[in-house]
């Protein structure tokens, strides 16, 4: 009986979050694989149903050798998931996302396991000439590319979500991996300037953890081998972002890598994207999120 669930990357900010929706909504075990690049202990949680692994993808097959006939499902969101990092840490960017993310790709089709892939929206804009814009997209659209030839060459069976800038409880607030939702709280609680990357004309789809995590699980529940996006409607560019911190605003040089817009577009002819919409708004989130932080 295939009664468990794999999440890599489950101490990370939506591994986490998706392990805490996928305990109230299921009844399956739940095991999180996590080599803590982002991950932290204190998102661990405390349930009998949960065990955590300290591991890397790249030994998965290794590591789940003896509970592979067990596994149903594995949401593979353990991978690098910086732009501007990317291209500093170009060696663990591509260690994790294309070694790494073949060798669970290889084990889901080796073991009949179905695998539901967070991709991003930074692969898909501008007519798909921003995947090339830096080496965290890049390697994400190549393992698309990857997933669709599995799909022809022996049937494969996935499901494909995009992300976009995915803010909310468990964001990553310091540190050269922090959202850019989670810097601005943070500076905004230590009272610094909130730091803006020129133009800050660019515009991003900001979406709610919660709206995030209700799609993969939808996801996974309906089992249709589909593509998906969890986005929202409205759009802000990072500079209008800043602003409603009501806090002095201090513009960085521009970033390699920097894309203008988060896109909503088709991946191709063949394969549609099922487009969701999230219900939370950014704007009610920092408005709420200031009131419950002033003195």
């Amino acid at each position: 009986m295939k009664n468990l669930i794999i999440v890599t990357g489950g101490a990370g900010f939506v591994g986490s979050n998706l392990i805490d929706y996928l305990l109230k909504k299921t009844n399956y075990k739940i095991i999180s694989l996590d080599n803590y690049s982002s991950g932290k202990k204190e998102n661990h949680i405390k349930n009998k149903r949960v065990k955590y692994i300290y591991g890397s993808t790249l030994n998965i097959s290794k590591i789940f050798n003896r509970k592979k006939k067990y596994i149903k499902t594995i949401f593979h969101f353990g991978e690098f998931a910086r732009i501007f990092q990317s291209f500093k840490k170009f060696d663990e960017c591509y260690r994790s996302n294309s070694i790494g993310s073949k060798a669970v790709f290889k084990f889901c089709l080796d073991n009949k396991i179905k695998l539901i892939y967070s991709a991003t929206s930074a692969s898909l804009g501008n007519y798909g000439e921003d995947k090339n814009l830096s080496p965290y997209a890049f390697t994400k659209s190549k393992n698309i590319e990857l997933l669709e030839n599995l799909k022809k060459w022996f049937n494969f069976k996935f499901e494909v979500i995009f992300f976009y800038n995915v803010y909310g409880s468990k964001q990553i607030n310091v540190g050269e991996m922090a959202t850019v939702i989670g810097i601005f709280e943070n500076q905004y609680l230590n009272k610094k300037p909130l730091t803006v990357v020129k133009p800050g004309t660019q515009t991003r789809r900001f979406t709610h953890i919660s709206d995030t995590v209700e799609v993969c699980y939808k996801a996974f529940k309906a089992n249709k081998c589909k593509y998906y996006s969890i986005s929202n409607k409205k759009p802000y560019s990072i500079l209008e972002v800043a602003k409603m911190f009501n806090s002095e605003i201090v513009m960085l040089k521009p970033r390699l890598g920097e894309r203008y817009a988060s896109a909503l577009t088709k991946i191709s002819k063949n394969n549609k994207i099922i487009q969701k919409f999230g219900k939370l708004q950014l704007k009610d989130y920092i408005s709420s999120f200031i009131k419950s932080h002033k003195s």
